[in-house]
């Protein structure tokens, strides 16, 4: 067992929230519900509102998920009290937060449901896909081909996965308390795949939209933390989890950054999807990438703030996931190295910036390309896909809170919340030596 695991566990010994063990008792109780670290990341922008609170006590549960890895190490760094899964069940709460809807039913408290990601990206997948989806069917269907035109009208059908009656509905009945969206967009395709959601669905806005635009004037200050020198530039490799996102390619993708882009006037950074990492394990993940590191590719870890490094890039290379699309809010071209059109909705950000970036190929060299993309690159394009993202640009916060604030019946505090810039992230060769990335 990890010290991260024992030092968890400690933290939910004892019933969390009992007045006869606490010293500030008569709190209103919230329920953070991290299935995933992708999740708790998310939720982090969310319980961060209350916490400083005096009348409120946040703690976690953990659910069972498949990707559940890493959850309990990440809540241990961030020191939250955690109560056992099959005790908060059984337990009432004033308010639960939720960026995933497993087990959320059993839940009893008002639920706030929240996106884990840029727009409504990903559509439901149907029975028939399940992971039958490969390399082949999942590929690049070229936008104006016969085949590209069959897989968007075929995702128009579908919902997208968190606006779907799946997601929203248990027994016919509306689970959450609240569905909190990034853009009045979302409500038509609320009305249209799941209206009996529409009387709790609330349009806040999107907090990473906000903290990266918080910190774009911080950008040089990035990139000198990160160890960047003046004539470098910096290449982030984003990729989504699933058998269609990019790093399913990374076998020729990652050896084409690391022998053409020559390394003293180039760094990149590899932002994989914490879902790869707790599908396949951290050690696994690293030991993949172990030999593209040693030639120049850093490989970020799941539990990093990755919002201060796109904001540092000089060039995207990405593919449908959500940092892709928050790409388009910095000054750095895109480039997509996939992009499955089945998988995806055809009105969400991700689907606009397919229109709009070039496609990476292996016909070209990695050079030219990325000379091609900064040429052709034009801000007012991006900056109408990145508008997508949040119809409440800065105000996530102020919106959020007074959402939750309402549903526990509390006034706000009498200060305006602030968005603040991202800090500073470390060294790029600061993760080049972590604990399981040596070859065996």
């Amino acid at each position: 067992m990890s010290a991260f695991r024992r030092h968890s566990e400690r933290a939910s010994v004892g019933d969390i929230g009992d007045s006869r063990w606490l010293t500030v008792p008569g709190c209103k109780q919230v329920l953070v519900v991290a299935h995933s670290v992708t999740y708790l990341q998310r939720l982090r922008a969310v319980f961060s509102l209350l916490e400083q609170d005096p009348r409120l006590q946040v703690v976690c549960t953990v659910p069972p998920h498949q990707f559940g890895e890493g959850v309990h190490e990440a809540l241990a760094a961030l020191g939250i009290p955690v109560i056992p899964w099959r005790r908060a069940v059984r337990r009432e709460f004033d308010l639960a937060l939720a960026a995933g809807s497993r087990g959320t039913e059993q839940i009893r408290a008002r639920l706030v449901r929240l996106s884990h990601g840029a727009g409504q990206i990903k559509v439901l997948r149907s029975a028939r896909e399940g992971a039958a989806s490969d390399g082949n069917a999942a590929g690049r269907h070229e936008a104006g081909t016969d085949e590209g035109r069959t897989a968007q009208a075929q995702a128009a059908l579908r919902p997208p996965a968190m606006l779907s009656r799946e997601y929203l509905l248990h027994e016919g009945r509306v689970v959450p308390a609240a569905v909190a969206l990034s853009h009045e967009r979302d409500l038509a395709e609320l009305t249209r795949t799941c209206p009996e959601a529409l009387p709790v669905a609330r349009v806040v806005g999107d907090p990473c939209h906000d903290r990266i635009a918080a910190s774009l004037r911080l950008r040089r200050r990035y990139r000198q933390a990160l160890g960047l020198g003046e004539r470098q530039k910096l290449v982030v490799v984003a990729t989504t989890w699933g058998p269609s996102s990019a790093f399913g390619s990374f076998e020729t993708l990652l050896p084409r950054l690391a022998t053409e882009l020559p390394a003293d006037r180039f760094r990149t950074a590899v932002l994989v999807h914490p879902n790869v990492w707790a599908g396949h394990g951290s050690r696994q993940i690293r030991a993949w990438l172990t030999g593209f590191r040693r030639r120049g590719p850093v490989a970020i870890p799941p539990e990093a703030d990755w919002r201060s490094i796109l904001v540092a890039a000089d060039w995207i290379i990405g593919d449908h996931g959500s940092v892709t699309s928050y790409g388009t809010l910095t000054s750095a071209p895109v480039l997509l190295a996939r992009f499955p059109d089945h998988e995806v909705h055809p009105d969400s950000p991700a689907a606009a910036l397919a229109r709009t970036a070039p496609a990476l190929t292996a016909a070209r060299p990695l050079r030219e390309q990325l000379r091609y993309a900064a040429a052709e690159y034009r801000r007012a394009d991006y900056a109408r896909i990145g508008a997508m993202l949040s119809s409440e640009p800065g105000r996530f916060n102020t919106n959020m809170r007074s959402l939750l604030y309402g549903i526990l019946g509390l006034g706000r505090p009498a200060f305006a919340p602030v968005t603040a810039a991202l800090p500073s992230p470390p060294p790029l060769d600061s993760w080049a030596g972590l604990p399981g990335s040596e070859a065996a």
